[in-house]
């Protein structure tokens, strides 16, 4: 983990109409760390994740990323930022059900201007690496969750993101499939030196992390590593 944080929020605050979502919350994360976000349903925690993502901007405070505030880049940037330098896995795995696996994990690198062979073999690296590359060919509907979530995973990661943003990414999975996806998940982030900002409300996939933190009522409550 780098000295320097890659990623923080500094005194952020956020509103929705008159209720305060975040209330001055600061956090600083490091290059490779992972870090679990903890708390109660409203206290804050997925507010938290969209904007360290710059999916949304906090009414006041700031989020730097790599030393550069994300409210001074044009919408364009924070764009292509999400696309090449995050990755985002979220609850539902939200596949493009049309599409295959490979297509799926392949598509953000076409986007991001790779010949469709070289996304091709990207994705089928990404789909081998996450123990997925049997379902290749396979729509989403024709997956178990716990195979759609590890291609979600997989595409997150074919990129080779610096930060990866999983909002609980295992709620909608059973125990066992919810261990094997984090495994995964934690095994080729650390192969890649990414980091993870992980929203979750149970403590054993927070046990993954280096660090955990709790957030309550848009503050945060509570900093401890895990050993």
């Amino acid at each position: 983990m780098s000295a320097e944080p890659l990623l923080e929020a500094i005194d952020l605050h956020k509103r929705f109409g008159a209720t305060p979502a975040l209330d001055g919350l600061s956090l600083a994360i490091g290059g490779g760390e992972i870090v679990a976000v903890l708390g109660p349903s409203g206290s804050g925690k997925s507010t938290l994740l969209l904007c360290l993502a710059g999916i949304l901007l906090a009414d006041d405070g700031e989020v730097h990323y790599r030393g550069r505030s994300l409210a001074e880049l044009s919408d364009g940037v924070r764009t292509r930022l999400r696309r090449d330098e995050f990755g985002f896995v979220f609850q539902f795995g939200q596949l493009v059900p049309e599409l295959t696996a490979v297509d799926n994990v392949s598509l953000p690198l076409r986007l991001a201007g790779l010949t469709r062979r070289a996304a091709i073999a990207r994705a089928d690296d990404a789909l081998t690496r996450l123990a997925v590359d049997d379902v290749r060919d396979k729509r989403a509907g024709e997956m178990s969750g716990g195979q759609g979530q590890r291609v979600a995973v997989a595409r997150a990661l074919a990129s080779g993101p610096r930060v990866i943003f999983a909002d609980e990414p295992t709620g909608s999975l059973d125990s066992a499939n919810g261990e094997v996806v984090m495994e995964l998940l934690v095994s080729a982030a650390r192969d890649q030196g990414a980091s993870i900002i992980l929203v979750t409300h149970e403590p054993q996939i927070a046990a993954y992390a280096d660090r955990e933190v709790v957030v309550r009522d848009g503050r945060l409550a509570e900093v401890a590593a895990i050993t």
